[in-house]
């Protein structure tokens, strides 16, 4: 089968040399994926992995599809939820693999949300010292953000994300046909990430997403262009600054906050999920930003009534449940892997769409700001 995309499908290319790989965004790529995975790699095992939520609904389909173009695949199920990104689940992902003998020219398959894409492609990075690896992202937040970009991991007491390794993908089929069953919290969570883009660097597509988020939310042509835009804005970082040692960290905005927010609650998703963690981190970051005198207090104001708008929580009084003291945020923030020697990092912003990498930035202010935001 030739490489090819439909008129209602997007392409867009991670340019990473030998490394380099294909994003495809549109409908019906689920029933298509045997056939896009056969076309680019020569080998013909598969050990998908997913989770209770995802696997009624497009496990048997996916098996389909890889069988019809003569790839033999074995599938592990897990619990769905934040909690499965840890070293208990980790153990089971990397035996599957292993006992499917997945070999160098095979692939471990991520069907599911962004917990499964960052589980599996850790055990993917690891397993073998590195296996090929195949993105199948199943909610809005995967799409736009996670399933790009090769950064893998679990999460640990300590905080979110700090075990992991950077292990690209090969190839990212994200089947918008399947965010038409996301529950409205799940979509808006993804939300958040899709509009961080605009907030990072494309004003215009932040002022285009404020005219028309109805249309993102409502599907068709809008939702694959906001997806398209989004993940174009990423490869472009990626390409540039695949490890975080500078650009990259940009993508960040909002996250610094946000993962000290998760950690606070202790990843629990009745409570707080990442994307709602983002969405008042970004809020906070603007707001710093406006207290440091970096930015107007209108922009943070702007910020906040699109996010609130389109029904995303904005403030830490918005999180279901009491939190830990500000001392304890810090604390977690501290941990950030943000961090460098002991410097606090920030990405802060001097107007919509002008983010920046601010180091150095004094904790006492960070602490005396988070005792004013903190609903006590």
């Amino acid at each position: 089968m030739m490489n090819h995309v439909t008129p209602a499908e997007r392409k867009v290319r991670v340019n990473l040399g030998d490394r380099s790989y294909d994003i495809l965004i549109g409908p019906g790529l689920i029933a298509a994926a045997g056939g896009e995975i056969a076309s680019r790699l020569k080998g013909r095992r598969m050990a998908v992995i997913t989770d209770e939520n995802v696997a009624p609904r497009y496990l048997e389909p996916l098996m389909a599809s890889l069988k019809e173009s003569g790839i033999e695949a074995v599938s592990l199920v897990l619990p769905a939820g934040e909690k499965t990104k840890s070293f208990e689940h980790l153990i089971p992902v990397c035996e599957a693999i292993l006992g499917a003998r997945i070999e160098r020219n095979d692939a471990v398959i991520a069907l599911g949300g962004g917990v499964i894409g960052d589980l599996t492609g850790f055990a993917a990075g690891i397993v073998r010292r590195g296996s090929r690896f195949i993105q199948i992202p199943t909610s809005l937040l995967a799409q736009v953000d996670s399933s790009v970009g090769g950064k893998t991991g679990i999460n640990s007491p300590h905080g979110k994300n700090l075990i992991g390794v950077f292990h690209q993908p090969d190839l990212v089929l994200a089947d918008t046909d399947v965010l038409d069953t996301l529950s409205p919290r799940e979509f808006r969570a993804g939300y958040a990430e899709v509009a961080k883009y605009g907030l990072i660097d494309k004003p215009a597509f932040f002022d285009w997403l404020e005219r028309n988020w109805r249309a993102v939310f409502a599907g068709g042509a809008a939702r694959i262009e906001a997806i398209a835009v989004s993940c174009q804005a990423k490869a472009d970082v990626v390409a540039a600054d695949e490890r975080e040692n500078g650009l990259r960290a940009l993508l960040n905005l909002g996250h610094t906050f946000g993962h000290a927010l998760e950690a606070a609650t202790e990843y629990d998703s009745r409570r707080l999920v990442h994307g709602e963690g983002v969405a008042i981190g970004m809020v906070l970051a603007h707001e710093f930003s406006a207290r440091m005198n970096l930015a107007s207090p209108d922009d943070a104001r702007r910020v906040e009534a699109h996010l609130k708008g389109v029904g995303l929580p904005t403030r830490m009084a918005d999180i279901p449940g009491a939190l830990p003291p500000a001392e304890r945020l810090m604390e977690a923030i501290a941990q950030d892997k943000k961090v460098k020697g002991g410097r606090l990092t920030f990405i802060l912003t001097s107007g919509i769409g002008q983010s920046f990498v601010a180091d150095d930035v004094p904790a006492s202010e960070v602490l005396g700001f988070l005792k004013e935001k903190h609903p006590r």
